[in-house]
């Protein structure tokens, strides 16, 4: 059977995929989305979303993640082989937010929560996951990709062919996009770490449900050891746990769920009451990544592209990131407004970030697994590198900026005040006023379907030669507005999509504008800085790059 072309196909509905999808709706842009599981995934799996995720679900107009979501909970640290209570600490320490970063301390939420609530906004454009649905091989020419896909239904395999222009590989470590791409997986595995994660629920004498609890077992020298976190998404008495014994194999646990009480039991020396064994995997650290993030028409995002320890929660963020880095790309080249080229930048962009992580996610591994020269806070506090806020595309070839002679950094650069280059997260600014009198903020602004072109000008009538200089692109994926001064008065005769007045001066100050002069920053769909120029000449330079030629 084969059925109508689809312009995007994607394989692997997990955040990745999702994200990926919801992306591209948001962009005009049609999907199907497979999945080999028959049923949705269970699971708390990876649950810490940090502040740059965070920020995208809020572009990509998904507030229930920062509405569900809770704050992380104090870790509490107990006397081995005891329930006596040693220390409490914060994993993320609070950080007050700020008019550029309304959004800056992490939230968990559990990973199949999070499916469910992408799963309704694609359900929303009538875009539903096809589950029980395998993607076999594909065959790709310049034209489009041809997809081979088994349907399970009920005892039968039906077959059918797929037609696409683009395929969005997201089916994990194992799928088949990588693999039959031929990209190198290179890395490592730590057969000598293993470690249980689940949802169970269950009730015992000195574990309440406000810390994030750490036991070990009498010695602790961390042989044996097992956390707990209240989860109200698995029950009034649920939680996600940890459970590490080194140099056992605990994969026999995952089917004997009275051996797993058992060790619990003997790892937290109190009386418990198991009630349900939810969800269990085992897990051992790969730590891979791809050599590129795709070849022609098909392309891997998440766990198809990179593997690592789960030290660190960057996982699923940088998922979500690449799935968002790559989608609006495709949408402005499968309208026909830019080339193919640009889908080169993909990999790119993502490369760099994506090696990074992998450094400090292992780098955290190997301390947490050293015991004699670490202790639980060292261990387990996160700073705000990995908040992800930092990581930029300085050294991307589509970023302009005519203000900075400043050499790209690392991808996970940290916040600096007083420093905006092209390549960085774009800041938030507050207290915007519309024409029409109504409050705004830039990131009610930025959207994943368009540029949001920022003219910073002292008054509506200096801003008219950009503005001129638009019109020449296409108006369906880019949006333009003047920002002026709290000192001026916005004219009624502006060709911006939107006149906007700095009442609180965020927007001056975060994107370091003076006031009386004339500066435009374009913001990528991302939420991406992807350029800063003076004039015309450095705004058809950018756009010349990102809406390049069809030749």
């Amino acid at each position: 059977m084969t059925t109508p072309p689809a312009p995007v196909l994607v394989a692997g509905a997990g955040p990745a995929g999702l994200v990926a999808a919801l992306t591209l709706l948001r962009n005009g842009v049609s999907v199907r989305i497979i999945d080999k599981e028959p049923h949705y995934r269970i699971g708390q799996r990876g649950p810490g979303i940090f502040p740059r995720s965070l920020e995208l679900f809020h572009f990509l107009e998904v507030p229930e993640v920062d509405e569900v979501g809770r704050s992380l909970p104090l870790i509490q640290v107990y006397k081995p082989g005891t329930v006596e209570p040693l220390k409490s600490f914060p994993m993320c320490p609070y950080t007050e937010p700020t008019p550029a970063i309304p959004i800056f301390n992490p939230k968990v939420i559990g990973q199949q929560t999070l499916e469910a609530i992408l799963r309704s906004h694609l359900e929303k454009f009538g875009v539903f996951v096809e589950v029980g649905t395998e993607l076999r091989s594909f065959e790709q020419s310049s034209d489009g990709v041809i997809a081979k896909v088994a349907k399970q239904r009920g005892n039968e395999e039906v077959l059918e062919t797929i037609e696409a222009s683009w395929l969005v590989g997201t089916d994990g470590a194992r799928g088949v996009t990588r693999k039959q791409l031929g990209l190198t997986f290179l890395g490592e595995t730590r057969d000598e770490v293993r470690l249980l994660t689940g949802d169970i629920r269950l009730r015992g004498k000195g574990i309440d449900r406000v810390h994030w609890h750490r036991f070990e077992s009498e010695g602790g020298k961390g042989e044996k050891g097992v956390m707990l976190r209240p989860t109200e998404e698995v029950g009034e008495d649920g939680f996600q746990f940890v459970l590490v014994w080194r140099g056992v194999d605990v994969s026999k646990l995952v089917t004997d769920k009275e051996a797993l009480y058992q060790t619990i039991r003997e790892i937290i020396p109190t009386e418990i009451e198991f009630k349900e064994l939810v969800w269990a995997s085992e897990f051992r650290p790969n730590i891979r990544m791809v050599n590129k993030f795709g070849e022609g028409r098909v392309f891997v995002a998440g766990d198809a592209a990179h593997v690592h320890s789960p030290t660190g929660g960057q996982g699923l963020n940088s998922s979500v990131q690449d799935a968002f880095n790559l989608s609006w790309k495709i949408a402005v080249v499968q309208k026909g407004l830019s080339s193919a080229s640009l889908l080169s930048t993909y990999t790119a962009e993502r490369l760099p970030v994506i090696a990074e992580m992998l450094e400090l996610t292992t780098a955290i591994l190997n301390k947490t697994m050293n015991r004699t020269e670490s202790t639980p806070e060292s261990t387990m506090t996160r700073g705000q590198k990995l908040y992800m806020l930092g990581v930029n595309y300085r050294f991307s070839p589509i970023v302009v900026d005519e203000f900075s002679d400043t050499g790209p950094v690392n991808a996970y650069g940290v916040l600096q005040d007083g420093v905006l280059i092209a390549g960085d997260r774009a800041p938030d600014a507050p207290k915007l006023i519309r024409s029409d009198g109504e409050p705004t903020r830039l990131f009610d602004i930025f959207r994943p379907a368009y540029h949001s072109v920022l003219v910073f000008s002292p008054d509506s009538a200096s801003a008219t030669p950009l503005l001129s200089a638009l019109s020449q692109y296409d108006s369906s994926v880019l949006r333009s507005a003047v920002v002026l001064p709290s000192s001026a008065e916005p004219s009624s005769t502006s060709t911006a999509d939107l006149t906007l007045v700095d009442d609180g001066g965020y927007a001056y100050g975060g994107y370091l504008v003076k006031e009386g002069e004339t500066r435009v920053v374009v913001v990528r769909p991302d939420g991406v800085v992807g350029a800063i120029v003076s004039g015309v000449q450095g705004l058809e330079k950018y756009f010349g790059l990102v809406f390049s030629s069809l030749s």
